[in-house]
């Protein structure tokens, strides 16, 4: 069977992508609300919150390769990843909502309650997310159709990003009436039940294709052995790494940017949303520009180009919020087009290794990125708290130091932009462009045609 022959239907591709619009209610909240939510509602510190986001990211991080492994060797009527968005839907739902719950407890008993339901949060998010990326890897083998795969979960993914950062804000004080607590539960839990309902739509329209050689002896630490002398998955682990902990540095920091350096709170609904148009934009376009140019370049230009124009924002004035839109307009787009190439190099990797190895371990490569992810998730997020702490900001405070002001403006800029150098940096050793993967997907198609493919 040539790659293809694989071409998916629209509804699938749609549907599918509806699992990311789930997912990125909390994801999305997690980057950009977290720091907010626990630090001026919830009423920890920001060493307190910098402190959870670190340990428990890094202990749930650890979980994604272990379910990597039992996703692997999951074996149902629905495949081996599909049914895991079935069982995963609705105590997705449960924990994400206790999440964002206050609870009328004293202050010891509260920091417990934020520990566990974090925790569980990250645990429900992986056992649904490492198999729902895996998808991506065994419904096709076709290069461009993957791509194709990944810019409609990243339009869905950016879309909740767009609804979570432009809505959330407003919808909390509508909804609670002056009471955060409750406003943050109530905006919380109407994303949560969408995102039941839409895992329910991706695991009913999606199909796995690929499959393993059914000769392929299973071994846990074969499957790990291989990661290690697989050279791309190495530089996309790393730059995974430092693109989240960009991520988080800069989203979590942009509320208190707007709140305390431009005077204004709601400026961050409008910086978003016209900032997540652009990013639309930008996924649109990747499709297009991985065709012409291959997924390494255009991830590269766009870690490259994102990172000088967040750096560039400590020099506009915090109250100039029409040119702050107007870079965050142009960051966004460039951005943009790199978060379908991340997803599919993702199963670009899984293909490599068996390319090189003969042995396919889709979950296990996925999920080791995907623990990638988490762990820049942590640092991001705690890196973000703990320089508001070092800078001397006070979330209790009606009126900031110059010094904390400043910190909070390096945080959203320089230091960000760094961490978005710093995975172009990574980029340049990963060796998979466009003609290797051209190759490597018609070799594979050959090699599968002596065990066929599932239906």
């Amino acid at each position: 069977m040539s790659y293809t022959s694989m071409k998916l239907s629209f509804g699938e591709k749609f549907g599918y992508g509806l699992g990311d619009l789930a997912a990125n209610f909390v994801f999305q909240a997690v980057m950009a609300l977290q720091l907010d939510f626990y630090t001026k509602t919830y009423g920890l510190t920001p060493a307190q919150a910098g402190t959870m986001f670190l340990v428990v990211g890094l202990s749930s991080a650890a979980f994604n390769p272990i379910m990597g492994v039992i996703a692997d060797r999951t074996h149902t009527r629905w495949g081996r990843f599909r049914p895991w968005l079935l069982w995963t839907s609705v105590p997705f739902g449960v924990i994400g909502i206790l999440t964002f719950t206050t609870p009328n407890l004293n202050p010891a008993a509260k920091l417990i309650y934020a520990w566990v339901t974090y925790l569980l949060l990250r645990l429900i998010y992986a056992a649904n997310n490492v198999p729902y990326a895996s998808l991506t890897g065994v419904m096709t083998d076709d290069p461009n159709e993957r791509n194709s795969i990944t810019s409609y979960r990243q339009f869905f993914a950016n879309s909740a990003g767009f609804i979570v950062g432009s809505l959330a804000v407003p919808m909390v004080a509508f909804l609670g009436h002056g009471n955060n607590a409750l406003g943050y539960q109530l905006t919380m839990g109407s994303f949560l039940v969408l995102s039941v309902i839409f895992f329910l739509i991706a695991f009913a329209v999606s199909k796995e294709r690929i499959q393993p050689d059914a000769r392929q002896e299973s071994s846990v630490l074969r499957d790990l052995g291989d990661l290690i002398h697989n050279g791309p998955w190495i530089a996309l682990f790393l730059a995974t790494v430092f693109y989240f902990t960009a991520l988080l540095i800069r989203g979590n920091v942009m509320l208190p940017y707007f709140e305390n350096c431009a005077g204004n709170r709601m400026f961050f609904s409008w910086f978003n949303g016209f900032g997540l148009i652009a990013l639309l934009v930008g996924v649109t376009c990747s499709t297009a520009l991985t065709k012409r140019m291959g997924k390494r370049s255009v991830f590269r230009w766009s870690m490259l180009l994102t990172g000088i124009l967040a750096a560039a924002l400590f020099f506009l004035p915090p109250t100039a919020i029409v040119p702050i839109i107007g870079l965050e307009v142009v960051r966004q787009f460039f951005f943009g087009c790199s978060g379908p190439v991340l997803w599919a190099m993702m199963a670009d990797v899984a293909d490599y290794g068996e390319w090189k190895t003969g042995r396919r371990a889709t979950g296990t490569v996925i999920s080791a990125v995907v623990f990638a992810l988490w762990v820049g998730v942590a640092i991001g997020g705690a890196i973000a708290s703990w320089l508001l702490d070092l800078y001397g900001y006070s979330s209790t405070a009606a009126l900031q130091s110059a010094r904390a002001l400043d910190g909070i403006r390096l945080t959203a800029s320089v230091w960000s932009g760094a961490a978005f150098l710093a995975a172009a940096v990574c980029l340049l050793f990963y060796r998979i462009d466009k003609k290797l993967n051209l190759e490597i997907s018609n070799e594979l198609a050959e090699r599968r045609k002596g065990f066929g493919s599932a239906s």
